[in-house]
């Protein structure tokens, strides 16, 4: 799911409306509007230790508005009181300006709705079946996974062999309607719909009638399934990367909907007090700013309580300064290719046969249909422009009948109007996200548009052309890769955090899913199965999320910040000749699982740090206040953060102050040695042209473990062309480890 993270709907089951989260200003609000309530997030400081008093000041705040205290149970909607203290509530901008004048309020917020952003993947990026576990503690990991529910039936989350939930624990689940009840796999499950408006086809359960949610939970800690396929294809045995990992789900997601900010604030606060260990989030949005965002929020409390959050890097690729969900305490994920893709092949009248891309599971009734162009089936001359896309108020029936249609990709669901008109088949020509399959209701393929000319070519030149669109097969490829829609750096949030962190599996990713939704959504479809595959960085985010939780379970007691730099810089290297955008693309490159288990060193940090890194940024106590739940740090009297970024972080950045002059940057870093008591590590440094870095000391030496040694990194950089990024590196080495840390210099367009 991304935060302006606009994708193609063949990439996310869900068409979910994407609305921005802003400031909110209520002033500004025009006098038509001055009247009009909507919900907004109301944070205050410090509150009483009971649930119950703060629900009482709560009401007590809002009925202050003029309001009766009737009036005001009635408006609030939701009063979060575990973990944050705050409340949502229906209100006029004009009461929304009045409320943030109040002494005991840190912030309003306008509530806004987000987008929603396997048998292979996990053997690819080298987590086999037969990889050393440590069972007894996977079993005590606890997952909680924030998306549109689960599917308790599903074979993915039987709970075989796993004992009680973990003495931890302090969640629940219902009982609900029309679900089936948790087990000692799924051992939570909740539900937030704050607005009250339940769409049509929904339950008020954890039920997931989408898919998406259970597509990812199964994906990070799925038990293992055989003989599992969509339709025969992507056959083999899904898998999560922590099969005993427990599952706590948090439905703050609906179909149609969206993913509502006091929903997601909501789930954020239940998963923390529920005792879980990981949060995955594939959901986001564009985000105003650190301190109001509903995701920073609930992530930043989330590793104040020792639990790490992972979320989706976003679907609005290759768009450069597109990634979201860029905090510096989240794990951003993005989504790369694994080596294998979905291809039918189209064979033409004229003896040619070319590859189509996408999943088509139908067997042609003949040996070649005719073939026509969307502007030769059009209703009427003044038709043709809007003809070509195979709109359907623009074809001709009898023109469609019989026929496989060749239709440039105006929007989804082209395929649905060709087989409701009688159409054999559709033929879609586009360039866009031609790297992972998208699944069809009828007979069709996409190809490219130089493909999609030749056809053209072929169709205007002979008298009567024909083709077949054959069922989809798969094909090896070359991997890994970063997928095209994967969302790209620089990070829009700050120009010292290298983002996104990591690479992990976001395409053609085979999965559990729902029966209570046809495989593509769309009218007539009538393809329904256990599984599907599916691409985004929905995806990608919790094969991150599982890696995560495969590391914690070797490491019960790491902290968010050391399990995020074991992930990162034990990644395996992306090829920079086939992802321009380098290191904006895949930030430390593509999970690598057992040697994140074991990095020999740990770039660790405490919750200070990043408030020490928002000082550096320009906040200040008032707009830290909603984030830390406290006016009382004042950035002028705390410690300021060392070095350059002011952080810890395993990866480093320097973006030039101008295009036309030289800069130069010194970075501070500390690591822990969580390898052999007895270590050498010695750096190895690689400067691109143009940039000169140094490191001092370039030899560590550690005598036990968990000892910290402290280091600089001194970057100097010449004057680049705007808009150019090159990439250097930084490699501790020791005779058993190698601790990569990618230091990404980038000249702005502006």
């Amino acid at each position: 799911m991304g935060r302006s993270n606009s994708c193609s709907s063949h990439l996310l089951v869900p068409a979910i409306l994407l609305l921005h989260l802003l400031w909110i200003s209520p002033g500004n609000a025009s006098a038509a509007d001055e009247h009009a309530k909507d919900f907004y997030i109301i944070y205050l400081g410090d509150g009483p230790e009971n649930g119950d008093e703060a629900i009482k000041t709560h009401v007590n705040l809002l009925s202050s508005l003029d309001i009766s205290l009737e009036e005001a149970q009635e408006r609030m909607v939701y009063s979060y009181t575990k973990v944050f203290n705050a409340f949502a509530a229906k209100l006029s901008p004009h009461e929304a300006k009045k409320m943030m004048e109040m002494k005991e309020v840190l912030g309003v917020f306008r509530n806004r709705y987000r987008q929603l952003h396997t048998t292979k993947s996990w053997d690819f990026v080298g987590l086999p079946l037969t990889a050393k576990r440590h069972l007894k503690a996977e079993r005590d990991v606890i997952i909680g996974v924030l998306d549109t529910g689960i599917t308790p039936d599903s074979e993915s989350f039987q709970d075989h062999g796993l004992g009680p939930p973990p003495a931890k624990w302090k969640g629940s689940c219902g009982p609900f309607k029309n679900f089936t009840g948790c087990n000692n796999k799924i051992i939570g499950a909740k539900f937030f719909k704050a607005d009250g408006d339940l769409p049509n086809g929904e339950v008020r359960s954890p039920l997931d009638i989408d898919g998406h949610g259970t597509h990812t939970s199964s994906t990070a800690a799925g038990v293992l399934v055989a003989n599992a396929s969509l339709y025969g294809i992507a056959s083999g045995t899904a898998r999560g990367a922590v099969p005993s990992a427990r599952v706590a789900t948090y439905k703050v997601c609906w179909a149609k909907s969206g993913c509502a900010d006091m929903d997601i604030l909501a789930g954020f606060e239940a998963a923390i007090h529920d005792g879980v260990d990981i949060i995955s989030i594939s959901i986001g949005g564009p985000i105003a700013d650190y301190s109001s965002d509903s995701i920073s929020v609930g992530s930043f409390h989330a590793v104040r309580k020792g639990i790490l959050t992972v979320a989706s890097a976003g679907n609005d690729g290759p768009s450069s300064g597109s990634v979201t969900n860029h905090e510096p305490w989240i794990l951003t994920v993005a989504a790369s290719g694994i080596d294998r893709t979905f291809k039918s092949q189209i064979d033409l009248g004229n003896g040619k046969s070319i590859s189509g891309m996408g999943i088509s599971m139908f067997k042609p009734k003949a040996k070649s249909y005719p073939l026509v162009s969307g502007v030769d089936a059009a209703k009427t001359k003044d038709d043709k422009y809007l003809a070509r896309y195979c709109f359907s108020d623009y074809l001709d029936r009898k023109k469609v009948k019989g026929n496989v249609m060749v239709c440039k990709m105006g929007g989804a669901g082209v395929e649905s109007t060709i087989k409701s008109y009688g159409g054999a088949g559709a033929i879609l020509v586009s360039d866009q996200y031609l790297d992972n399959a998208q699944i069809f209701m009828a007979p069709a393929t996409s190809v490219n548009s130089s493909i999609g000319d030749s056809i053209y070519r072929y169709v205007n030149s002979s008298r009567s052309p024909s083709a077949v669109i054959q069922k989809t097969r798969e094909v090896t490829i070359p991997a890994p890769f970063v997928a095209s829609f994967s969302s790209r750096g620089p990070n829009p949030g700050s120009i010292r955090l290298l983002k996104p962190d990591i690479a992990a599996p976001g395409i053609d990713i085979l999965a559990a899913f729902t029966l209570k939704r046809s495989l593509t959504g769309l009218d007539g479809d009538t393809q329904f199965s256990k599984f599907t595959i599916l691409s985004g960085t929905s995806m990608s985010c919790p094969h991150a999320a599982g890696v995560a939780a495969y590391v914690k379970s070797f490491h019960p007691d790491w902290s968010p910040a050391a399990i995020k730099s074991a992930i990162i810089t034990s990644a395996k290297p992306i090829s920079r000749r086939v992802n321009k955008d380098a290191e904006f693309a895949y930030g430390g490159g593509q999970v690598n699982p057992r040697r994140a288990a074991s990095p020999g060193l740990v770039y660790d940090m405490e919750d200070i740090s990043y408030v020490q890194f928002l000082c550096g940024e320009g906040y200040n106590a008032t707009t830290l206040a909603p984030l830390v739940g406290s006016r009382s740090i004042n950035c002028s009297s705390i410690v300021p953060g060392i070095g350059h970024d002011s952080l810890n972080y395993p990866t480093i950045q320097l973006t030039l102050r101008t295009a036309k002059a030289s800069t130069m940057a010194v970075f501070r870093r500390r690591v822990t040695n969580v390898g052999p008591a007895s270590s050498v590590y010695n750096a190895t440094v690689r400067a691109p042209k143009g940039v000169e870095i140094t490191v001092e000391p370039m030899s560590l030496s550690f005598t036990k473990a968990s000892q910290m040694r402290s280091f600089k990194v001194v970057v100097k950089a010449k004057q680049m062309t705007p808009g150019k990024i090159v990439s250097g590196l930084l490699v501790w080495k020791s005779q058993r480890h190698s601790v990569r840390s990618p230091i990404v210099i980038y000249s702005p367009s502006d």
